[in-house]
């Protein structure tokens, strides 16, 4: 998340995807802001990990008057018009935590292949909760998926998740990890620890309504952001030109509409429960 690290893009358009992919998960989620117990809880203060455009931090500040919100991210891209009780802090959260007051929730939505060290952020999440606080991560994994053999091997839309697991792991932030986040919150001291696994289709193939729905959000979200997530990575890791990203980017958007392709993206909501008692080998 440092500084001139994060591989993705940050301007007008992405910020429009980015509140595209918030209403992906609101769908997702049968209308709820997450699923731990603090959203719908009484909170005291909330901290919103790579807030983006703040549409999580300010609809979750809207819900909960009596909390205090903190979006942290490293680009000032969000509104000025916010409820009283929501602030916006740009901070790089791979460097010291020094946060005066602890928090009750720390939220953490799709920060894949933005830390250098995962398992460093969710032992810092810990480290900042009061006891009985939750930590809730939301994030997809790659490569893209199928379960009955219709996403030919060659194909880019499978290609697309592989070699941007190569280029992320050459950057240093690994893009694949969301399966291991359970693992992670465990390791760091969190009890209670649940995951919950869903899947976006990549276009409206499904039958199922609700999936169909979801497929719709899903394939305006990944071909809204196509360019910006791979020309960044595919350039600076893996030495392809743009015009080279472009052409594939291409070939990508055609299967991407091609409803005899049965793949979707993995994804996954993990939380956990800080103790109210630290075990004697924490304290």
């Amino acid at each position: 998340m440092s500084s001139g690290k994060y591989n993705f893009p940050n301007d007008a358009s992405e910020s429009d995807r980015l509140d595209l992919q918030h209403n992906l998960w609101l769908l997702t989620l049968q209308g709820e802001l997450g699923l731990s117990p603090k959203i719908k809880e009484p909170a005291k203060r909330v901290m919103d990990v790579g807030t983006g455009t703040g549409i999580w931090a300010i609809e979750y500040a809207d819900l909960h008057p009596e909390a205090q919100v903190v979006g942290v991210d490293l680009s000032p891209i969000q509104p000025s018009l916010v409820p009283p009780n929501c602030v916006f802090e740009i901070d790089d959260l791979e460097k010291e935590w020094t946060w005066s007051e602890p928090f009750d929730f720390i939220f953490c939505r799709v920060m894949t292949g933005s830390f250098a060290d995962m398992e460093k952020f969710v032992q810092n999440a810990y480290d900042n909760l009061e006891p009985g606080g939750y930590l809730e991560m939301q994030d997809l994994t790659y490569p893209i998926a199928c379960d009955d053999g219709t996403l030919p091997p060659d194909c880019e839309v499978l290609r697309s998740g592989l070699l941007s697991i190569e280029a992320s792991a050459k950057a240093g932030r690994a893009i694949n990890l969301a399966p291991k986040y359970k693992t992670f919150l465990e390791k760091a001291g969190f009890v209670d620890v649940v995951e919950k696994q869903f899947k976006w289709p990549i276009n409206e193939w499904p039958k199922d309504k609700h999936y169909k729905e979801l497929g719709k959000w899903s394939y305006a979200n990944i071909n809204n952001g196509l360019e910006g997530l791979l020309l960044g990575l595919f350039t600076r890791f893996l030495g392809w030109s743009a015009d080279e990203v472009r052409v594939f980017c291409s070939a990508m958007r055609k299967q991407l509409r091609d409803r005899s392709i049965h793949a979707y993206i993995p994804v996954y909501v993990v939380y956990g429960r800080k103790p109210l008692e630290e075990p004697a080998s924490k304290a």
